[in-house]
């Protein structure tokens, strides 16, 4: 608690964010961790966890009345949040949507931008799991590539295999040789984590299918009875049109949003560009459905020639696995493919998309891309910065919004012609520190506001993970009787460990007297002073 309450402190009721995501401990219970992200007195970005909720089920209700439940136990208002954010690709997926309505409901202002952090690849293949083939064919793949990849044996003759089929394409002149050419690939394996990549399992596993089947049959001939059996099942489901399909829809699909979310993933945030791909991805998404099935069934069809699979008949009626052969659907492979695989799956990508950058989270990532004093200020533009203060009602009144407008033409001037100070800041963390630190923040007070808001908006570190790795190293087997309250009160010092560090080193000042010139701020900032 006494951790806590520094940290409360030391937000100096101010406006804040709100960063939640979901996981299970070591006991299966579902635990929600919360973060809070504020500006402090001197302009630095903080980020600080104040703990865990066990939530019974992951409705929206149930999250919503963990989150307020939380905060009022530390006296927090949800009226003084300004952003919130969500793991899309936890549990709670579902109910995000309508997590974010009841948060408005306490605020209107609590405004919701995708998680820099998290890589979006993840949360849409997350959201393509309603389709059962591309559950199945995530597990297929990962099983495989741990058995191919289990041993140094395996991957050995890996390598062997990938050689010799390098070498008989280029003597039928199938392959250009060249200087970085046809180089040996690596098993790219991509679980449910926060950096793996699935578009280059993907890719990886379509690009060296021939050498992973020779090391499957290999397996299957010369291994134990256990993993020979498996090492069959893996065999003939990749030999099959429905596996082979799905591999090469899903590298098209996630190739169409690589880019996008490698753009996420950048230190340097160029939200700009950002906005651009995102519009360059539906675009590309829009064609793929409308134009793109043709030319999809024409590569699957070479690559099942290549490797002699059999291709369905697409005027046949489509037979559910598990059924009898006399229960078949009611409707032909035609409309399984190209109906509730092709065209759902990419609605349901479009569908997020459209979620996670509507209208409103366009003008406010435009409108925090003008504030960026990268390049001195080179992408300021009063417009739409005013733009994104009237999409805070509660903070800029019509009445502020003409003062701010006013501030604006000074403060460009000021900073950008004037006060060489700011010729060199590399992003609205430093510019934020900058204000404060020659107290401009205090000539032009609606400027600073709107500053604070773009960055409690821009979640982009990963405390939360450090919480439930922190969870499951302090309640492991052995303690897995941990009530919920004694979790929640060992997991915040153990995680905000420099915090309660720094106050012992005050209490001990106290205690002899003195009166050592340490800030808690200082500490955030990396500083003693």
């Amino acid at each position: 608690m006494e951790t806590v309450k520094c940290i409360i402190e030391d937000l100096n009721n101010d406006h804040f964010s709100i960063l939640i995501d979901e996981s299970r401990d070591v006991s299966c219970k579902e635990q929600m961790a919360i973060i809070l992200q504020y500006v402090d007195r001197r302009g630095n970005v903080i980020e600080r966890f104040i703990g865990i909720v066990h939530v019974r089920e992951t409705t929206a209700l149930s999250l919503k009345n963990g989150i307020v439940g939380l905060l009022a136990q530390h006296s927090l208002s949800p009226s003084f949040i300004r952003g919130q954010c969500y793991d899309g690709a936890s549990n709670m997926q579902g109910d995000i949507n309508r997590l974010k309505i009841l948060m408005q409901k306490e605020s209107k202002v609590v405004h919701s931008i995708h998680y820099f952090a998290h890589q979006l690849q993840l949360i849409l293949v997350a959201v393509s799991k309603r389709c059962d083939e591309v559950q199945e064919l995530l597990l297929v793949v990962s099983d495989i590539l741990n058995m191919v990849g289990s041993s140094f044996k395996r991957r050995d003759e890996l390598r062997e295999s990938q050689a010799e089929e390098i070498e008989e394409a280029l003597r039928k002149g199938e392959l250009e040789t060249g200087r970085g050419l046809n180089q040996e690939l690596g098993l790219a394996r991509a679980g449910d984590t926060l950096w793996g990549s699935h578009y280059k399992s993907f890719n990886n596993f379509i690009l060296m299918f021939g050498p992973i089947i020779d090391v499957l049959d290999a397996i299957a001939i010369n291994a134990r009875f256990d993993e020979k059996c498996k090492a069959k099942g893996y065999f003939k489901a990749c030999l099959t049109f429905e596996v082979v399909f799905m591999l090469h829809f899903m590298r098209t699909i996630l190739a169409i949003t690589n880019e996008l979310n490698v753009a996420f993933q950048k230190k340097e945030q160029d939200i700009a560009n950002v906005m651009i791909l995102v519009r360059v991805a539906k675009d590309q998404l829009q064609r793929l459905r409308e134009d793109g099935w043709a030319s999809l069934i024409d590569e699957v069809s070479k690559f099942c020639i290549k490797y002699d699979i059999l291709i369905p008949n697409f005027d046949e009626p489509y037979v559910i696995l598990g059924r009898s052969r006399h229960r078949v659907a009611e409707y032909n492979n035609l409309h399984h493919y190209h109906v509730v695989a092709f065209c759902k799956t990419i609605d349901w990508q479009f569908q997020e998309l459209n979620n996670r950058f509507d209208e409103v989270t366009t003008e406010l990532l435009l409108g925090v891309a003008c504030l960026n004093p990268v390049n001195s200020f080179s992408s300021f533009d009063i417009e739409k910065i005013l733009r994104l203060a009237k999409l805070y009602p509660d903070d800029f009144d019509k009445y502020s919004i003409v003062d701010l407008r006013f501030q604006l033409e000074n403060y460009i001037v000021d900073v950008r012609d004037h006060d060489k100070r700011f010729s060199a800041l590399k992003g609205l963390g430093d510019l934020s520190k900058k204000l404060v630190e020659t107290k401009k923040h205090g000539t032009y007070p609606l400027v600073f506001r709107l500053v604070k808001f773009a960055l409690l908006l821009l979640v982009a570190t990963a405390t939360v993970e450090r919480a439930f790795s922190a969870m499951k190293l302090i309640k492991s087997d052995l303690r897995n009787r941990m009530d919920d309250e004694l979790l929640s009160g060992c997991l915040v010092p153990y995680i905000e460990k420099n915090l309660r560090i720094l106050k012992g080193v005050l209490e001990v000042g106290y205690l002899f007297g003195t009166s050592p010139a340490i800030s808690f701020a200082g500490m955030y900032a990396g500083e003693v002073r």
